[in-house]
């Protein structure tokens, strides 16, 4: 299995980036192999001041780097040799299993995209993250940015791709399906989540997922409603930077448990893109060398899990 890293993402790449990827070299599998995309003389930099051998990795040069500000649709035009563009190119082409990158998010999406493109039947892929709950288990929750106004039809195939993805990679067996609303009862909500309770609902009932009505945010986290929360990635992603927020607060008082421990971005292991060709997963631009390391391991058991397969199974039946 080859996990290719884009050396350039992030704001404290390639330091943190190659760091990362030296400390997952204990957790990885035996057939795993770490494959890093940026500057050669860069990477080999600072794998020589942590006393590392190059010998451990498989290095493609790619000196181009699409920056934060960069727009992105122009700098896969332009920038044919960044580590974005090339990574991609080694995904598409099966040169690599899995890419992961804390750089350009936008760019990772026109990559996700535009080549390795969308499964058959996808309607629009997501952004999906998993983080803890306070029983223990992991909550799954869809979109978290990428697509902040969703059809009903939409949200309804989050149920299907959040159900593939808690099943395949993190073993729930039926894991409960909820959609994030205002109230618990059916009637609740906009137009929006009217129509997606009834499109989830029909779902549930002819067994494509386990659908178990609305939620309210105050149970996202008990462990006790859901498995897995749809909901757009306008309202998704103000719930994933209310976390980040309260996260930094109770730590910066001393008043970390294990549970808040666990929703630590460095923890995370990133976001992963689901429902298109191939894997590809979204670290945090402020990314520390803990937090690459998580990242790479995600990759790797998304891998290993044949979720690509799956959904594309799930979605061609």
């Amino acid at each position: 299995m080859r996990i290719g890293i884009d050396a350039f993402g992030g704001d404290n790449a390639p330091e943190a980036v190659v760091k990362g990827a030296i400390l997952a070299l204990e957790s990885l599998d035996a057939g795993s192999r770490i494959v890093l995309f940026g500057d050669r003389d860069s990477i080999l930099e600072v794998l020589e001041r942590e006393g590392c051998s190059a010998e451990l990795f498989d290095i493609v040069h790619a000196p181009e780097c699409i920056a934060m500000g960069d727009h992105p649709m122009e700098s896969f035009r332009t920038k044919r040799n960044s580590s974005i563009v090339v990574g991609f190119n080694h995904l598409a082409a099966g040169q690599i299993d899995g890419f992961a990158s804390a750089g350009s998010t936008g760019a990772l999406m026109v990559g996700s995209m535009m080549v390795v493109k969308p499964l058959a039947g996808v309607l629009r892929p997501t952004i999906a993250i998993a983080i803890p709950t306070v029983t223990g288990g992991m909550v799954t929750i869809l979109d978290i940015g990428i697509n902040v106004d969703c059809r009903p039809e939409v949200l309804e195939q989050y149920g299907t791709i959040g159900s593939v993805y808690a099943s395949q990679v993190l073993g729930q067996q039926s894991p409960r399906v909820a959609l994030l609303n205002i109230g618990e009862e059916r009637s609740k909500g906009n137009a929006q989540a009217k129509v997606a309770y009834e499109l989830m609902e029909a779902a549930g009932k002819q067994g494509r997922y386990n659908f178990v009505g609305n939620i309210e945010s105050s149970h996202i986290f008990t462990g006790e409603v859901a498995d897995v929360v749809v909901c757009d990635g306008f309202v998704g992603n103000m719930v994933l930077k209310l976390v980040e927020g309260l996260f930094a607060i109770t730590a910066s008082q001393g008043a970390v448990t294990p549970f808040w421990q666990g929703l630590n971005y460095e923890q995370a292991g990133g976001t992963m893109v689901l429902g298109i060709g191939g894997v590809v997963t979204v670290g945090h631009g402020k990314s520390t060398p803990e937090a690459i390391k998580n990242m790479i391991l995600s990759t790797e058991r998304s891998v290993k899990s044949n979720l690509v397969d799956s959904l594309r199974e799930e979605f061609l039946a």
